[in-house]
């Protein structure tokens, strides 16, 4: 039986602490949001099928009860000079932020772990008496930040500019369009996350951000703009903001993931890329990962942490490695964008490496064929 302090209320920080409380219900779990509850920033999230698959084999009532609120989609749809290339194989499911985390709370509470919102932890040091702290707090981690001189981790902006909006138009499918303009190119990451609302998350250049005034505007000119670049998909439906201003993703790395008593998972240990749409699994895998370890270690800490981080480390870095490839290619989408629209989408697949042809070919043969067809370099 441990006490076990688990700072940050998102999917991760809910995750163990229902998963750990199951596997011992002696664990004594406390869980410390800042926010108070419903509160949330964005919209929604988006959740490929290994995703769920990954939960139905811990919690296969949480995977259940979040698919019976998520909206399904079964392509990814590239817009590549006004040409519509599907890409098919894997399913997803878009679930409003707040949904998903009144689900999993509701989840924790019923294991029996205790939450506390409108509590901010700023320093673990405050959280004297717990045998066990984890720091899941996010990509702007208190805990990691307090204690950074022992997980040396890094923070690294990347250059490209984010705005995240929802709109009213119906979302048939994950969308990926890719806009030319006076300015530069556009990029707009969208999907359904629920029946009235869909995600569209505006990507681009700094460069083409500074063309385009968006530097000088407010918020209702932000929009107007990036609905206007982007009115043939819409059309002529809003974008929706929620305090939706523009910012750089952050890449985090964590040297060390864990020190005397305190642990990092999720955001606050690394992370991946909005562009790459895998952080909450990746949050998740940390959180099962870590209560597995609890428990197969019979709650000795530091044994727990060991198993972890040899558990997860390999993993989470061929994770980043991808992340990174992917983020990449988007930061030199200009470099390709002459494409016409299959050898395009086809390099889309490819960025990352984890995709070769063969596996293209039993994902989706209809796209792989029509590679083929077009001879596009790297199809057999």
């Amino acid at each position: 039986m441990a006490r076990i302090a688990v700072v940050g209320g998102g999917p991760a920080g809910l995750l163990f602490a229902k998963l750990a409380k199951q596997a011992d219900a002696g664990h004594e779990i406390d869980v410390f949001e800042q926010n108070p509850s419903g509160a949330t920033y964005g919209f929604g999230v988006v959740l490929a099928d290994v995703a769920l698959d990954i939960l139905a084999g811990v919690d296969p009532g949480l995977r259940e009860a979040i698919a019976a609120v998520a909206e399904f989609q079964d392509r990814i749809t590239i817009v590549h000079q006004g040409v519509e290339i599907p890409l098919r194989g894997n399913g997803f499911m878009g679930i409003s932020r707040v949904k998903l985390l009144d689900a999993m709370q509701r989840n924790a509470e019923a294991a029996g772990a205790r939450l506390h919102f409108e509590t901010r932890i700023s320093d673990p040091a405050a959280l004297d008496g717990y045998d066990m702290i984890v720091g899941a707090d996010g990509v702007n981690s208190a805990v990691r930040a307090c204690l950074n001189d022992h997980f040396q981790a890094t923070k690294e902006p990347r250059r490209n500019k984010w705005v995240w909006y929802a709109t009213p138009k119906r979302l048939e499918s994950v969308g990926l369009i890719f806009q030319a303009t006076d300015h530069g190119i556009f990029i707009a990451h969208s999907y359904r996350f629920s029946p009235e609302l869909g995600t569209f998350v505006i990507e681009c250049s700094p460069e083409t951000w500074h063309s385009a005034g968006l530097d000088a505007m407010s918020d209702e000119d932000s929009r107007a703009f990036c609905a206007d670049v982007f009115r043939d998909y819409l059309d002529g439906y809003p974008l929706v903001s929620n305090r939706s201003g523009w910012f750089n993703p952050e890449f985090v790395t964590s040297r060390h993931w864990h020190h005397g008593n305190v642990v990092l998972i999720g955001d606050a240990l690394k992370t991946v890329h909005p562009s790459i749409g895998s952080g909450t699994r990746v949050g998740m895998q940390d959180a099962i990962a870590l209560a597995q370890a609890l428990d197969a270690c019979a709650g000795d800490v530091a044994r727990t942490f060991e198993t972890f981080e040899r558990t997860r480390r390999t993993g989470a870095g061929e994770f980043q490695d991808a992340a990174m490839k992917s983020i990449v290619w988007y930061e030199t989408v200009d470099e390709r964008i002459g494409l016409d629209p299959v050898p395009f989408a086809y390099d889309y697949m490819m960025r990352t490496g984890r995709v070769s042809h063969e596996r293209l070919r039993r994902i989706d043969p209809a796209f792989a064929a029509l590679a083929e067809g077009h001879r596009v370099r790297g199809a057999a």
